[in-house]
């Protein structure tokens, strides 16, 4: 009896140790430096986002109307979105697991919902030819 309770005695850390390792980790969090990335990178980024969004503007200004404006303003769109994802929220220096964990679910999303247009599309034709009257 007396041997498992000097068996446990020695098997606990002391809390000295503890201690030493936190202040281990902490100090090295304090002088250690994460990636920089240069300026320019954030500022060609800038320009493109102001270039893509004059664009998405002169799309309403050029009077587009139809299934080109849409196309154009979601494209423009969906542009924007991915450099602001890829560069400001660093999703391009991620693990490609991450990028797929974070970016596959609405892409996913986007082919159910043409899913579904194609579907509805399909089920108006049918009551449209069913429900017709016969002239």
């Amino acid at each position: 009896m007396t041997n498992v309770a000097v068996d446990l005695g020695a098997q606990q850390p002391s809390l000295h140790t503890h201690k030493h390792d936190a202040v281990a980790v902490a100090a090295g969090a304090t002088h250690a430096e994460g990636q920089q990335h240069p300026i320019k990178l954030y500022l060609v980024v800038w320009g493109w986002l102001f270039v893509l969004s004059t664009c998405s503007y002169l799309v309403d200004y050029f009077g587009l109307h139809g299934h080109l404006r849409w196309s154009l303003i979601l494209l423009f769109m969906v542009l924007k979105a991915g450099l602001i994802v890829a560069v400001f929220m660093h999703m391009a220096w991620e693990r490609l697991a991450l990028a797929y964990a974070i970016l596959l679910p609405p892409v996913l999303v986007l082919v159910f919902v043409a899913i579904m247009v194609f579907e509805s599309e399909y089920t108006h034709l049918i009551r449209v030819l069913f429900f017709a009257s016969p002239t």
